[in-house]
């Protein structure tokens, strides 16, 4: 098999990494890859992720069998639709389903459609009544930009003020652009966070083991969302007869109600849980693998990755092919300073090898590029440094262990990854910079 990997982040270097470990393939394209896919020896391709002509003609003049998107822009654009019109298989959903991430409203009319669990919400498109039903809420509240943003669109306000300032900032700055087309206004859910994943075919959905990501920036939670700081897996809060429990009350109404509508979902499914007192409730749905949730999963994974794609794809996955490891899986991410706001690129990065000897430890790429034969920053998540071990504790260990090995000016990571899944343990004292 001849497989085009489309993106440039840790999950698609991930990606590459999985995939060429299958008997199957042949040969790995990345668009465009980064400085990780390129050292797994895929070839990056100079295209953009959101030129869908430019990618179907790479696909066709490469003669690819699979194409793999890794984010989510080209997949709410329609690369799926694309490719199948060139008689290419993908491993993802159409723009119809992909609508389910690219408008938080669509994926909340699907739910109340379909019954299952979400926060409480109302939609606008006009400032002035957003305001008006924002004076009537209780503190806190979440305000949510529509459409695609990176993971920085949510914000939440813990008072009337931040409410009115978090609008502002989306429907007349335009901090996310046409994403705040529209705002959706939720109320604020407390409880544990775990992430969902499900390979989908069309017709079935077959779980892969929960996650939980890390989405502010700094230690405790603390600072501004980020697309993730990093992820372990399994989750100790969602396992088991859960899963499949979570599966059932999440993922198969929605996918039943996009089959009917005509458009069966094909790919990974994610959905984002609170695990409230009440019971669980959505947040979310992402309609590819999360990153940096894609890392652990992935390390964890004893299946063939791109057998299971092409299954997919053509509507017949075998859930017995869908295999995991026993063991935990753990990320953190290396990111510049000032992300997810501003922050320099070109950074030199050294120290990979290095870490790569700990034991069960692989580095994924994030935000890397080759320069002039060195490796250097060109992200504002640059790497995400990934461990396999018995239990989470011994992950958790090892991971930092190689992190602080690699060099990079002005970078940190957060220290405290994992910590929720360990029961009573203390923080440990760990460097948050990566001193040259």
């Amino acid at each position: 098999m001849r497989i085009l990997v489309i993106g440039s982040g840790g999950r698609e270097h991930a990606l590459v990494w999985k995939l060429k470990q299958s008997p199957l393939v042949e040969k790995i394209f990345a668009a465009p890859g980064n400085g990780g896919t390129h050292r797994e020896g895929a070839i990056n391709c100079l295209t953009a992720v959101d030129d869908i002509d430019a990618l179907t003609t790479l696909a066709k003049r490469e003669k690819i069998d699979l194409v793999v998107p890794g984010p989510e822009l080209p997949l709410t654009l329609g690369v799926v639709d694309a490719m199948r019109r060139a008689g290419i298989p993908a491993f993802g959903p159409d723009a119809y389903c992909a609508r389910l991430e690219g408008s938080k409203a669509f994926a909340k009319q699907i739910m109340s459609k379909t019954g299952v669990p979400t926060a409480k919400y109302e939609v606008f498109d006009n400032i002035e009544a957003a305001r008006d039903y924002m004076v009537k809420l209780n503190a806190p509240v979440v305000v949510k930009a529509d459409g695609l943003a990176a993971g920085k669109g949510v914000l939440v306000a813990q008072n009337s003020r931040e409410a009115l300032q978090a609008l502002e900032e989306i429907m007349t700055v335009r901090a996310f652009g046409a994403a705040g087309d529209k705002v959706v206004l939720e109320e604020f859910l407390q409880g544990e966070e775990v992430s969902l994943l499900c390979f989908c075919d069309g017709k079935q959905a077959v779980p892969l083991p929960s996650a939980q990501d890390h989405k502010a920036a700094y230690d405790n939670d603390q600072g501004p969302n980020t697309g993730g700081m990093g992820a372990y897996s399994p989750a100790p809060m969602l396992q088991g007869a859960d899963l499949d429990e979570m599966v059932a009350l999440t993922i198969t109404p929605v996918l039943k109600e996009l089959a009917a509508c005509g458009h069966p979902f094909t790919g990974v499914i994610y959905a984002g849980l609170m695990l409230t007192p009440a019971g669980p409730r959505v947040l979310e749905y992402n309609t590819r693998f999360g990153d940096p949730e894609c890392q652990p999963l992935l390390m964890r994974m004893e299946g063939d990755l791109a057998q299971i794609m092409l299954d997919c794809a053509h509507g017949g996955l075998d859930p017995k092919s869908v295999r995991w490891s026993e063991q935990t899986a753990l990320g953190v991410v290396l990111a510049a300073k000032g992300y997810p706001h501003a922050y320099a690129k070109g950074r030199l990065i050294s120290g990979i090898e290095d870490a790569e000897r700990v034991a069960g430890v692989k580095v994924f790429h994030c935000g890397t590029t080759i320069r002039d034969n060195a490796l250097v920053s060109s992200g504002g998540r640059v790497l995400c440094v990934t461990a396999l071990g018995d239990d989470l504790a011994r992950a958790q260990a090892s991971a930092y262990a190689a992190l602080r090995k690699i060099r990079m000016e002005d970078a940190f990571y957060r220290r405290d990854i994992g910590d929720r899944g360990l029961r009573g343990a203390q923080s440990r004292e760990l460097p948050d910079v990566c001193a040259t």
